[in-house]
């Protein structure tokens, strides 16, 4: 039988690889808790979000030197609070919908079905944003109009159905409103701070009493686990898909949706 140590292992390794990949880190973690029984129960439902800070993290770590400069220069560099101001203004539309329907979302959405299907329609999409011969007109994540931040807050929300892939929306919707794919990525990974960040506060404050010593321990061995994985994964994928585009995350996703779709009608 396996140990809770090892799935907290594998549950981190999951995290660091998919967050931000476009291929829905969510998704995957439903699909491993159900077809390798890798934790079922409202702790292990809690582990997965709580990961996360493993993950946003190591983004921090590799883009340091900006983030700090950007920190450093909000009350006297226009640029970097314009940038903060339109990190926020992204992040908007999520706290809000979220916080509207995020009940309803976990209550009738969090399911393997919606998953698998979620999986194939985002590749679909992610082939069809490849193949369009976009002129890309933003070059810098930091300089973003602001009304082109809110609209990919908005793009954004479509995430929060399990399978969409919060970095895929992002991304999708960032390239269509003109950014490049590596501007398109990076203020992906911006985002990813406050929106994640409050994930985790909101979670641990509603895990607060069920949280035991053990627990916590198994925590940080996935929150390790996740910034180590994350780390590489990041630095690899900026360079690979500036190259080669989403083509390889468009056909795994129709690929784990449909073996999870057949999985599931026999009754797995």
């Amino acid at each position: 039988m396996m140990s809770d140590a090892l799935r907290a292992v594998i549950l981190g390794i999951v995290e660091g690889v998919t967050e931000f990949i476009p291929v829905s880190s969510t998704g995957h973690l439903l699909l491993a808790e159900r077809f390798f029984d890798l934790g079922e129960g409202p702790f292990w439902k809690s582990f997965a979000i709580l990961i996360q800070l493993g993950a946003i993290l190591a983004i921090v770590a590799l883009y340091f030197l900006k983030l700090s400069k950007i920190a450093l220069g909000i009350f006297s560099d226009p640029h970097a609070r314009r940038f903060v101001i339109g990190v926020l203004v992204a992040f908007l539309p999520a706290a809000v919908i979220g916080a509207a329907t995020g009940g309803y979302i976990k209550a009738f959405l969090f399911n393997p079905w919606v998953v698998c299907f979620s999986l194939i329609v985002g590749g679909a999409v992610l082939l069809w944003v490849d193949q369009l011969d976009l002129k890309p007109r933003e070059h810098d994540a930091t300089t973003f109009p602001l009304p082109m931040y809110l609209w990919i807050g908005f793009a954004q929300c479509i995430s929060m159905i399990p399978g969409v892939s919060r970095s895929g929306a992002t991304i999708v919707g960032a390239m269509l409103l003109g950014a490049d794919k590596r501007a398109a990525a990076e203020f992906s990974f911006f985002l990813a701070i406050p929106t994640m960040l409050g994930a985790f506060v909101y979670d641990l404050y509603k895990s607060r009493g069920e949280m035991t010593l053990d627990h916590a321990g198994l925590v940080a061995i996935g929150f390790v686990v996740s910034f180590v994985t994350a780390m590489i994964v990041v630095k690899a994928f900026l360079g690979y898909v500036t190259r080669h585009g989403f083509t390889l995350f468009a056909w795994w996703r129709v690929i784990v949706g449909t073996l999870g779709l057949i999985a599931l009608a026999m009754g797995r």
